[in-house]
C-alpha cells in the first residue's frame, strides 16, 4: 500500500492541494507528518489550529482505516500507521512503470591515450548510479561518455610516436603515456618540438591521411582498455561521440552566436558577455589563433543532443572545479534562445585525495584505475583467505568485494565532497563499507540456506519494534529512490543500505530466526528474505554485486 498517497487523499479530502508530507525525525511523532504553514494564510488561522482541526476531521474518516492513530503536534499533523498494515506494506515490491521521460547523462569522460586515472573514477561511478537509478524509476537513460579525443595533445603524440616508433599494440595506454612524456621532457630541451607537434594537429584538422589513422588508432585501443575498466566497473554507455564528433558542428554554432550579436572581440579571441546573466567572467568561444575551445565543443554537443534525444533533462557529471565552465555553457545556451537550457545541470563531484605513501601504486604522477582495482581484489582476498579459508569460488568473490568496495566508498559520500582515500577503511568488514553491506546480504542467505523452510509472510507475527524499524525501512525504499533523482545524489541510496543493514543485524542479534515455532520462523525467514533481496538490489543499482556467500 502506498501510504503517502492514500494519507494524500485524506488531506485532499479536506481541501488541500498540493500535499507535501515530511517523515519525522523520530518515529515516536510519527510515520508522516503534514506541516500546516503553507496554509495559515488562505484559512486565516494559526497553523497550530489547522493542525488540530485537520487530526480530528481525518481521524473519522473511513478511509483513514489503515492509521493507528492522527495527532496534532503543534503546526504538524502527525499519522500514525497501524503496525500490521505496516509490516504488511513492507513486503510490496514497489513497481515503476516507463515514465514516457528521457534524461541524458554525460559522464567518465576520459582523455585517449592517456592513462584512466583515479581522477575520473568519481564521475565513472556516480553517473553509473545514477544512470542505474533513473532507469530503475521509469526513465529512458542515455549515458554520453563524452571522450576527450581532439586537441593539440594529439599533435604531440603524433609527433613523438613517429620519432620514436613503439610497438603500442600490447598495453597501449602506458606506452602511449611514455611518449607522451618524453615529448614533453624532450621538449623543454629543445623548444622546436613543440611546433612539431602544433604542426602534426594541423594536418590531423586538415585530413591528413596518415596522421587520422594514427589517431583512429590511439582511439581504438584505448577504448579497448577502457572498456575492461568499464566491465568491472558494470559501467555502459550509449554514446562514445568524443570532442571530435562535433569538430564539423561548431561553425554552426559560431554562426548563430555571431548573429544574435552575442560575439565581440577582446584581444584577438571572440568572447561572449555574461554580465548581465550574473557571471563576470566572459566565455572564449574563438582564441585569438582562431582555434576553437571545448566551450565551443560543448555547446556545441549540447545543441546536437537536445535534436539527437529531445531530452526532459541532461546532467553532466563533472568534478566541481568546471562549475564555472558550466555555469556559462548553460548562460549562453539561455542568451541563444534555447530555453531547454533550464533543464541542463552539472552535476559536480569533489575530489579524491590520499596520505603521502597509502597508495603503492603511483605510476610518477597518475594513479591508474586499474591498479587500484587490482590491489582492491588482492586485500579482500587476503581478507576472506582469513575469515573463510573453505570459501568455493574466492576469487570471484574477492572480485566482486574489491571492486565493490571501491565503488561503496565513494558513493557513500555526499558526491560535493572531497575524499580522503583509506584502504582500512574502505575493505572494512564491519564498518561502514560496501564489504560490510555485502557481508550482510551474504548472511542472510547463510540464515535462510539453514532454515530449510519456505518463508511466509505473517505480519501479524512480526510485531516486535525491532521488527518495525526493519519494515518501516523498508517501506523506505521508494522515498530513497525518489530522493536520489530529486538530487541526483546516489549516497543517500548508499546511507539507505547501511541503515537497512544495520536494523537487520540489530534485529537477528536480538531475535531467533530458527526456532521450534515455526509459523514464527517461516513469518521471520519472510522479513529475511525480503531485506536480503532489497540490499541486493540496492546493492546493483549501485554498480555493486551482492555475494551469498564471503
Amino acid at each position: 500500500m502506498d501510504f503517502k498517497a492514500a494519507i494524500a487523499r485524506l488531506l485532499e479530502a479536506q481541501g488541500i492541494a498540493d500535499v507535501t508530507l515530511e517523515v519525522p525525525p523520530d518515529s515516536k511523532l510519527g510515520d508522516y507528518a503534514f506541516p500546516c504553514f503553507p496554509l495559515a494564510k488562505e484559512r486565516k488561522m494559526a497553523p497550530q489550529a489547522i493542525a488540530q482541526e485537520l487530526a480530528a476531521k481525518i481521524a473519522t474518516d473511513p478511509a483513514a482505516d489503515f492509521l493507528e492513530r492522527v495527532a496534532a503536534t503543534g503546526p504538524y499533523v502527525n499519522f500514525f500507521i497501524k503496525q500490521t498494515a505496516l509490516v504488511a506494506a513492507a513486503f510490496e515490491e514497489p513497481e515503476y512503470q516507463p515514465n514516457g521521460k528521457r534524461v541524458v547523462i554525460e559522464h567518465s569522460s576520459p582523455n585517449i591515450a592517456k592513462p584512466f586515472g583515479i581522477g575520473h573514477l568519481r564521475s565513472t561511478v556516480i553517473g553509473g548510479a545514477l544512470k542505474r537509478v533513473y532507469e530503475y524509476a521509469g526513465w529512458e537513460v542515455v549515458g554520453i561518455n563524452h571522450l576527450g579525443d581532439w586537441g593539440t595533445q594529439f599533435g604531440k603524440l603524433i609527433a613523438a610516436y613517429k620519432r620514436w616508433p613503439t610497438d603500442i599494440t600490447e598495453d597501449p595506454i602506458k606506452k602511449l603515456l611514455e611518449l607522451y612524456v618524453r615529448f614533453h621532457a624532450e621538449a623543454e630541451k629543445d623548444p622546436t618540438l613543440d611546433d612539431a607537434g602544433r604542426e602534426e594537429f594541423r594536418k590531423l584538422e586538415a585530413g591528413d591521411p596518415e596522421n587520422v589513422a594514427l589517431w583512429k588508432q590511439f582511439r581504438e585501443l584505448s577504448l579497448q582498455e577502457f572498456d575492461r575498466i568499464y566491465a568491472r566497473l558494470h559501467v555502459s554507455f550509449e554514446s562514445t561521440a568524443g570532442e571530435a564528433f562535433y569538430n564539423d558542428k561548431m561553425i554552426p554554432v559560431l554562426d548563430e552566436l555571431k548573429a544574435k550579436g552575442l560575439t565581440e572581440e577582446d584581444e584577438g579571441a571572440l568572447i561572449v558577455r555574461l554580465e548581465d546573466m550574473g557571471i563576470q567572467t566572459p566565455a572564449i568561444v574563438l582564441k585569438s589563433d582562431g582555434a576553437t575551445i571545448y566551450a565551443t565543443r560543448d555547446l556545441a554537443a549540447a545543441i546536437y543532443r537536445k535534436k539527437e534525444y529531445n531530452f526532459d533533462r541532461m546532467l553532466y557529471e563533472v568534478g566541481s572545479e568546471q562549475t564555472l565552465h558550466f555555469r556559462q555553457l548553460f548562460a549562453m545556451l539561455k542568451k541563444m534562445g534555447h530555453e531547454w537550457a533550464e533543464d541542463c545541470q552539472h552535476i559536480a563531484h569533489g575530489l579524491y585525495r590520499f596520505d603521502t605513501g597509502k597508495m603503492s601504486t603511483r605510476k610518477g604522477q597518475v594513479i591508474f584505475i586499474e591498479d587500484v582495482l587490482q590491489q582492491a581484489v588482492e586485500r579482500s582476498l587476503k581478507t576472506i583467505d582469513q575469515k573463510n579459508p573453505d570459501l568455493l569460488e574466492k576469487e570471484m568473490v574477492a572480485e566482486q568485494v574489491g571492486i565493490g568496495a571501491v565503488i561503496f566508498f565513494d558513493l557513500r559520500s555526499d558526491r560535493l565532497k572531497d575524499i580522503v582515500f583509506d584502504w582500512d577503511e574502505m575493505l572494512d568488514f564491519e564498518g561502514e563499507t560496501g564489504p560490510y553491506v555485502q557481508y550482510t546480504h551474504a548472511r542472510l542467505c547463510s540464515i535462510l540456506r539453514k532454515s530449510g523452510l519456505e518463508p511466509k509472510a505473517n505480519p501479524e507475527l512480526l510485531m516486535t519494534p525491532e521488527e518495525i524499524a526493519l519494515a518501516r525501512q523498508l517501506l523506505a525504499f521508494p522515498d530513497t529512490i525518489e530522493q536520489v533523482i530529486k538530487n541526483d545524489k546516489p549516497h543517500i541510496l548508499a546511507r539507505h543500505l547501511l541503515d537497512l543493514s544495520q536494523l537487520v543485524n540489530s534485529f537477528y542479534q536480538k531475535h531467533r530466526i530458527i526456532q521450534d515455532d515455526k509459523d514464527l520462523e517461516r513469518a521471520r525467514l519472510a522479513l529475511i528474505e525480503k531485506t536480503a533481496a532489497r540490499i541486493e538490489l540496492g546493492l546493483s543499482l549501485l554498480g555493486i554485486m551482492a555475494p551469498q556467500e564471503m
